[in-house]
């Protein structure tokens, strides 16, 4: 279980498969260089980021799914610690941002949705959302993808949000970490802190 979350009361966590680009946008965010790696599976606990004049922490929480030479019993108990902390920080998480790869998640969604399996990333974003955590779904990688429109209109399709992707723009954000094009993600994160009347988070995104 993850027992490392800083005491702090609002927070805003990146989830999503390995190898999204989840470390990457966390690096945008916080200037901090975290762990990254060519490899799936880097990231195997939480990295943490607050600031100490702030209330307020960002969580990069570890990749799920394959993992090179990861056990499929650790990659199991490592999807559940990430639920598990979802669910028990739920109060305190304003912002659930569910990072996916957008040349490759809708293949991969396609690949594992039956009549008897939901796949992660589709219950992932479920998740957030019966856990009244706003999700933002940061479509990553957008810079290799050509047909962008069709795209994320697909993986709006695939996450229950009715096409055309662009009248869900405070919940779809197609960005491009690697290379610092984070901007719809930031007025994403920004609309719901305007919900949340933290105007003084703004400043992180």
């Amino acid at each position: 279980m993850f027992d490392t979350r800083p005491d702090r009361s609002d927070e805003v966590v990146l989830v999503g498969r390995s190898n999204v680009g989840k470390s990457t946008l966390m690096r945008e965010i916080t200037g901090h260089s975290v762990a990254t790696g060519q490899k799936p599976g880097v990231t195997r606990k939480p990295n943490h980021y607050d600031w100490a004049s702030d209330d307020f922490v960002v969580t990069d929480l570890p990749g799920f799914g394959f993992m090179s030479g990861v056990e499929d019993d650790v990659r199991e108990r490592i999807k559940t610690d990430v639920v598990r902390y979802l669910e028990d920080n739920a109060d305190d998480i304003m912002v659930g941002v569910l990072v996916l790869d957008g040349k490759a998640a809708v293949d991969i969604i396609d690949r594992h949705t039956s009549d008897d399996e939901i796949p992660h990333v589709v219950e992932l974003f479920y998740l957030l959302q019966d856990l009244d955590i706003q999700p933002v779904v940061a479509v990553n990688k957008m810079d290799k993808v050509d047909d962008r429109n069709e795209r994320l209109n697909d993986v709006a399709d695939r996450l229950g949000l009715h096409p055309p992707w662009k009248q869900w723009q405070d919940t779809i954000a197609p960005i491009a970490a690697k290379h610092g094009r984070t901007s719809a993600f930031d007025d994403a994160v920004r609309t719901h802190l305007d919900a949340e009347k933290r105007d003084d988070l703004k400043k992180f995104f």
